[in-house]
C-alpha cells in the first residue's frame, strides 16, 4: 500500500504536536529512493551538490537547470517525501522576476514541491513573491552558504549581541513573509532553541542544536561519502566509501585473475 505522501500542512502538524522532521539531501534516484522508503520525511536537492557531487569548492558555480536537472530524478523516486528545490545563487538575486521564473522552473520541469533559498530580511520580498504563486517556500537563516565571501568562510552566526538579533530578524521576517519553513544554519544551540519557541513555522536544524523542530543533513556527510571528514555538526553513521572502495577491489581483482566472469554468468 502507497504511503501518505508528506505535505506543507503535514509538517506545520509536526511542529504542533511535538513531533520531529528528519530531512536529508538527495541528487538522484537510487540513493533517493532509498532514502524515501527509509521513512525520510523531506528531501532537498541542495545546491551542495556542487561541492558532494561535482567537486566544486564552493557552491556558488551551480547552475539552476542543474538543480532542475537533479530534482528530475529525485522527485520521481520520492513517494512518500516532499521534495524541495534548492534555488542556486544568482537565481532569485536579480529580481523578483528572476526569483519567480526560476521558482517556476524548479516545480514545471523539475517536479519540486517547493522550493528552498538563503536570506532573511533582505529577500523577504522574494519569498512573498514566489508564495503569491502558489509554491510553498523553504527560508535558510544564520550561516548561508551563498554568502560565503561576504562572512569570510563558512563561520558559525549569531553569538554577538548584534549577530543574534539580525539571525532572529531574519528567521521572522522569513515566516512574516509566508514561508513554511526555515532552515537554520550554523547557529549556537540557545538560539536555535528561543527561535525554534518562538517561531509558529517549523525550523530545520544543521548545526543549530537539538531543540528546532526537525533536522537536515548532507547525504554525503551521514554515509561518510566525502573526501575530507564531516563538519562537526554532523554524524557519520557509515563509511560508505570504504564499503564501496573494498567491494571494487574485489571485482577488479576477480577480474584480472579471469574469476569473473565465472560459468554462470556468462550465456
Amino acid at each position: 500500500m502507497r504511503e501518505v505522501r508528506v505535505t506543507v500542512p503535514a509538517l506545520a502538524k509536526l511542529k504542533r504536536a511535538g513531533r520531529k522532521i528528519a530531512m536529508l539531501t538527495a541528487y538522484d534516484y537510487p540513493f533517493a529512493r532509498i532514502l524515501d522508503e527509509a521513512g525520510i520525511d523531506v528531501l532537498l536537492v541542495g545546491d551542495s551538490l556542487g561541492t558532494c557531487v561535482q567537486g566544486r569548492e564552493t557552491t556558488l558555480p551551480v547552475l539552476l537547470d542543474e538543480i532542475v536537472y537533479h530534482c528530475g530524478m529525485v522527485s520521481r523516486a520520492a513517494r512518500r517525501a516532499l521534495v524541495v528545490g534548492d534555488m542556486p545563487f544568482g537565481s532569485y538575486h536579480r529580481s523578483l522576476e528572476a526569483a519567480r521564473d526560476s521558482a517556476c522552473q524548479l516545480v514545471k520541469e523539475g517536479g519540486a514541491h517547493s522550493v528552498k533559498l538563503e536570506g532573511g530580511e533582505r529577500m523577504a520580498d522574494r519569498i512573498e513573491a514566489i508564495v503569491r504563486l502558489d509554491i510553498p517556500v523553504m527560508g535558510h537563516v544564520g550561516l548561508t552558504p551563498q554568502s560565503v565571501h561576504r562572512m569570510g568562510g563558512y563561520r558559525v552566526q549569531g553569538r554577538g549581541p548584534c549577530s543574534r538579533e539580525q539571525v532572529f530578524r531574519d528567521a521572522r521576517a522569513v515566516q512574516e513573509a509566508g514561508a513554511f519553513s526555515v532552515v537554520l544554519e550554523g547557529v549556537p544551540a540557545e538560539l536555535g532553541t528561543e527561535i525554534t519557541q518562538e517561531l509558529r513555522i517549523p525550523t530545520i536544524g544543521i548545526g543549530a542544536g537539538p531543540n528546532c523542530d526537525g533536522q537536515v543533513l548532507v547525504m554525503h556527510d551521514l554515509l561518510g561519502l566525502g573526501e575530507d571528514p564531516p563538519p562537526r555538526f554532523a554524524r557519520q553513521y557509515l563509511s560508505l566509501s570504504e564499503v564501496v572502495g573494498r567491494a571494487v577491489r574485489m571485482y577488479a581483482e576477480d577480474v584480472r585473475e579471469s574469476k569473473f566472469p565465472a560459468d554462470h554468468e556468462s550465456y
